[in-house]
């Protein structure tokens, strides 16, 4: 049996062996064999980990151990004090038991109990979370599971005075052997995971367009990779008529931000892979503007799919993962009401060379990936586009909060970002993928298409997908292969970012 220690987020390093700097350890077990194996008929190595001051404080915990139960849909958990240490150190312990429940659509690590499950238990003196799963391959998506419960992003005035989540810290131990993969794979991809939830944290007078651009040119500059941004007027002057109607009425100016990453022993003209998110930094839906009180609230969140490609491209450079180019692209704009704003009934010029007409200004999304997809088959010679996006509310009504829907091209690319995203925790659900069905919906009779359709009860996912599938007719033609991911659930659980797409992306493009 192998430990090793990941250290999820937290101002000092912590080397997994010296707890008693942390007012809370939280244990998370796989299931009853694991908890019976590696905890209760264990002792001399529970007692070591804790400092435990003598025999009786472990008696407590096989107490509330023999509590946990895994038969609901939920983690149980228990939790109680103990002594640590000579000088008898008062320390909570929490033990959470996973649900045995994960059918064959979700994923086998039960993540998403254990997210729920630590969430809120954050202190100011520190957490420890020891997981300890079944097998190996939960390791990952158990350890981006603990990272999502612990949030980084706050603006209370309480919390900004202390350092709330400043130790907070993972430990796993493995059944097998260590995998040295999964733990460099794991430690470079959950700050990133963190990062992207923070993102959509974000209140848009905080993360407008000119501050989003500030932080993709210091992961730029962190990550040692070049950056192309094309914003305000140089869109339209360029072509990228989508991105530039949908944000030229907001103070902050929209733009295409480009991060390019070329491994070594690869060429910038090499065939790449390039991610592309919607990064609307706020979406009042335009002039056909949604209701401020039940359904404008909350669109900080619109630029969910541009966090998780900004937060999969820096996993998948810090982890060398992909061989050829790598690019990630973020159409970022806020659509904003104005004297400049776009109005339905206008009719705006694509990258493509199409021609949309606007009939419902609160369908931007596809009108900013529209351009961003172009831009990469057109410059970037790419041969995989996965574009993701918080695009639609009926993606809530087909596969609900916990799965995005996909729309894709090719089925190897569909099915790998189904076991992907149940190897990851990032759940998957594909659509059918029929553009002979969906591109009579978008039938204009002045422009090559509307961008909203005609009939709304005809799988809506699946048309907004196709969409932009519109704008890649010649990519199509040569062979590339297009997956389209709507996220609009998975992005937020409650009222925080989860960070969603970062580990799915970035696995998709190290199988591809």
């Amino acid at each position: 049996m192998s430990t090793t220690t990941v250290e999820v987020f937290g101002a000092t390093a912590y080397d997994g062996k010296d707890t008693a700097a942390f007012n809370q350890i939280i244990f998370v077990f796989d299931d009853k064999s694991v908890l019976e194996s590696r905890f209760v008929a264990n002792a001399s190595n529970v007692q070591k980990v804790l400092s435990l001051s003598d025999a009786s404080e472990f008696e407590k915990l096989v107490a509330i151990a023999g509590k946990l139960s895994n038969t609901g849909d939920a983690a149980s958990s228990s939790e109680t004090y103990v002594f640590r240490g000579e000088g008898r150190v008062l320390t909570k312990v929490v033990l959470v038991m996973l649900p045995i429940a994960a059918s064959r659509h979700n994923c086998p690590a039960r993540s998403h109990a254990l997210t729920s499950a630590l969430k809120g238990k954050k202190t100011n003196e520190g957490t420890i979370v020891y997981l300890l799963p079944a097998a190996d391959s939960r390791a990952y998506a158990q350890i981006l599971g603990a990272g999502r419960a612990f949030p980084t992003f706050t603006m209370k005035s309480s919390e900004m005075t202390t350092a709330v989540v400043s130790k907070v810290h993972v430990v796993v131990e493995f059944p097998d052997t260590e995998s040295a993969e999964v733990i460099a794979d794991a430690a470079n991809t959950v700050p990133y995971v963190r990062l992207a939830a923070q993102l959509v944290d974000t209140p848009p007078n905080v993360l407008h367009s000119d501050a989003y651009i500030a932080i993709a040119r210091d992961i730029a500059t962190e990550l040692g990779v070049s950056i192309t941004v094309i914003q305000g007027q140089e869109l339209e002057a360029q072509g990228l008529g989508g991105i530039w109607g949908v944000g030229k009425a907001a103070e902050h100016l929209p733009a295409l931000v480009i991060l390019s990453h070329v491994p070594q022993g690869a060429n910038a003209e090499d065939p790449s892979i390039c991610f592309v998110g919607k990064g609307i930094v706020y979406d009042t839906g335009g002039l056909s503007i949604k209701t401020p009180t039940t359904f404008m609230a909350g669109m900080k969140m619109d630029m969910g799919g541009s966090a998780a490609v900004l937060g999969a491209f820096a996993a998948a450079v810090r982890n060398r993962s992909v061989a050829g180019p790598l690019h990630a692209l973020l159409c970022i704009a806020e659509n904003a009401v104005g004297p400049l704003a776009t109005r339905p009934d206008d009719v705006h010029t694509f990258l493509s060379g199409k021609t949309v007409e606007v009939n419902n200004t609160d369908a931007e999304g596809r009108l900013v990936l529209a351009d961003g997809v172009f831009y990469a088959h057109k410059f970037l010679n790419a041969r995989v586009i996965i574009d993701i996006a918080t695009l639609t509310g009926a993606q809530l009504i087909a596969t609900g909060r916990n799965h995005a829907a996909l729309y894709c091209n090719d089925e190897e690319l569909e099915a790998l970002a189904v076991v992907q995203g149940k190897y990851t925790g990032d759940l998957t659900h594909p659509m059918p993928y029929v553009p002979e069905f969906y591109r009579g919906e978008f039938k204009s009779a002045v422009a090559d298409m509307k961008n909203s359709v005609a009939d709304r009860s005809n799988a809506q996912v699946s048309c907004a997908g196709q969409f932009i599938g519109n704008h890649l007719e010649e990519f199509f033609a040569r062979g590339g292969k297009w997956l389209h991911v709507d996220m609009a659930g998975p992005a937020m659980a409650g009222e925080r970012g989860t960070g969603y797409g970062v580990a799915l992306l970035s696995n998709i493009a190290k199988n591809l």
